[in-house]
């Protein structure tokens, strides 16, 4: 191959890449993401955001909240999920998200530290549509529901209810340093019914798969 026609390759390459749309670069952070290869994710996520000046796309970004948690980059992931809350209120998992990052800015929080008193909270009278969300939401706010309604929910419900319960029990016992219950949680959920089935293609299945990649629980 001539250096010409590796020059011309190369140029075409990068002018491919600079021309591509938020949504493609979106998604090839997503990709990238279940390939679990989180700085890569995040650095399409970026790259995205920055295709749009005007900031429009930046409180849509909630898939670059997740990279940052999972780069322990709370802080940024926490201001990331409350923009993704400006435009998306009535999203229960945003709230958990941002919840997740403020007590992993605490290194991890103990039973008492927990929930942090910084959170968020659905408008009044308001709910998330999805009704496994509302126990989600309850747990983590510490509005009254525990471990254990969370569980009957999930086990009770449909299986994606099912997956949604153990992710997000992996989750609050991630951050509340109950590393073994997490464990527990998050490798049934990855092994769910739902996320290696017709699951298998929603991003929080790869969630839940990453997460046991990158915590070495598999």
């Amino acid at each position: 191959i001539s250096s010409s026609t590796t020059t011309t390759t190369i140029k075409t390459s990068l002018n491919a890449e600079i021309f591509e749309t938020p949504r493609t670069l979106v998604n090839k952070g997503m990709q990238s993401f279940r390939n679990y290869d989180v700085p890569t994710s995040l650095a399409y996520f970026d790259k995205a955001d920055a295709a749009l000046p005007d900031g429009s796309l930046k409180p849509y970004l909630w898939q670059r909240g997740i990279s940052y948690y999972y780069l322990d980059r709370f802080e940024e992931g926490s201001d990331q999920f409350r923009l993704d809350v400006s435009v998306n209120p009535l999203d229960v998992e945003e709230i958990v998200w941002d919840i997740a990052c403020l007590a992993r800015m605490n290194d991890g929080a103990s039973s008492n530290e927990f929930p942090p008193e910084r959170r968020m909270a659905l408008p009044e009278g308001r709910k998330d549509r999805r009704r496994i969300m509302g126990t989600v939401y309850s747990l983590f706010r510490g509005d009254g529901m525990m471990e254990y309604d969370l569980r009957k929910a999930g086990h009770d419900g449909n299986i994606s209810d099912e997956f949604y319960s153990l992710f997000y029990l992996g989750l609050y016992c991630e951050v509340r340093n109950e590393t073994s219950k997490a464990e527990t949680y998050m490798r049934a959920a990855a092994n769910s019914a739902y996320a290696t089935g017709n699951g298998a293609g929603d991003y929080m299945s790869a969630c839940a798969k990453v997460h046991c990649k990158l915590r070495g629980w598999v």
